[in-house]
Parts: structure tokens; C-alpha cells; sequence
């Protein structure tokens, strides 16, 4: 088995509706996305070219790149935003870090090759904080 990545960069609006202190209010963040995978090795001894693995991932980025991500349930932001013709992608849950990490599991991983088995995503807000998650592939 062998572990490669890839890092990820975008920026992002959002407000977390059900929270208490700063974070209800709009804000962005520069993100980064880390993205690992572990698999076996092909006959050159590469798991996925990195040039491969940016085209399975850089279309997620670029769809969420300078857009503000909205709950489906913040309908007067929602609203706002659609009256504004602003850009925008709607989340069906808060737009949390954690979150966040299950859209980038959930887009990805049938996007994989077979000799992918293991896939990681960490999301950064910023440079000192994260959130991680990870799954198990099965063969396809």
C-alpha cells in the first residue's frame, strides 16, 4: 500500500445559522483541501498520477471557488443571494468543516480508480484549524 496527496485552494463565503457566537454572521475563509489516497501501486510504482488526481478534484474546487455556500434552510440568505445573482452552492446541511468533507467524500469517491482503497479529505478554514474525515473504498 502507499499514500499520495494532493493540496487544494479556494475561497469561500458561508454563516453557520445554528451557531452562538461569531460564526452566524457572514464570512469567508480561505480553504484548502487536503486530499490523500492510499491503494496499491500499478506496474510503474504509482497509485494515481497527480495530474489525474487535480482532474477528478479541481472541477468541486472550482465550483465552490468565490461562492458562498448556503444551508437549504437559510431561505432569506438563500433569497438574498439569488435576488443578488450572486454566486452560490446550496448545502443540505450547515456548511460546517465537517461538512464540508463529507460533499468532497461523497463527490469523489465513485470518481476514483479501482486500486484506490482508502480516501482521506481534510478540510482547512485556516491555517491552524481542521476538520478530517475518511472512507473506506470497495472495489469496484
Amino acid at each position: 500500500m502507499i499514500t499520495i496527496a494532493k493540496e487544494f485552494y479556494w475561497d469561500m463565503g458561508h454563516r453557520l445559522t445554528f451557531h452562538k457566537g461569531k460564526c452566524i454572521n457572514l464570512h469567508g475563509h480561505s480553504y484548502k483541501a487536503l486530499i490523500v489516497i492510499e491503494g496499491e501501486e500499478d506496474e510503474n510504482g504509482m497509485l494515481l498520477d497527480y495530474y489525474e488526481l487535480a482532474k477528478i478534484v479541481s472541477p468541486l474546487v472550482e465550483l465552490l471557488d468565490h461562492s458562498f455556500l448556503v444551508y437549504e434552510k437559510d431561505i432569506e440568505l438563500l433569497e438574498a443571494l439569488k435576488k443578488l445573482n450572486s454566486k452560490h452552492v446550496i448545502f443540505d446541511k450547515e456548511t460546517t468543516a465537517e461538512n464540508i468533507c463529507d460533499f468532497f467524500l461523497q463527490n469523489l469517491k465513485n470518481k476514483l480508480p479501482e486500486n484506490v482503497k482508502r480516501l482521506q479529505v481534510r478540510i482547512y478554514e485556516s491555517p491552524k484549524t481542521f476538520a478530517e474525515k475518511s472512507i473506506n473504498l470497495k472495489s469496484q
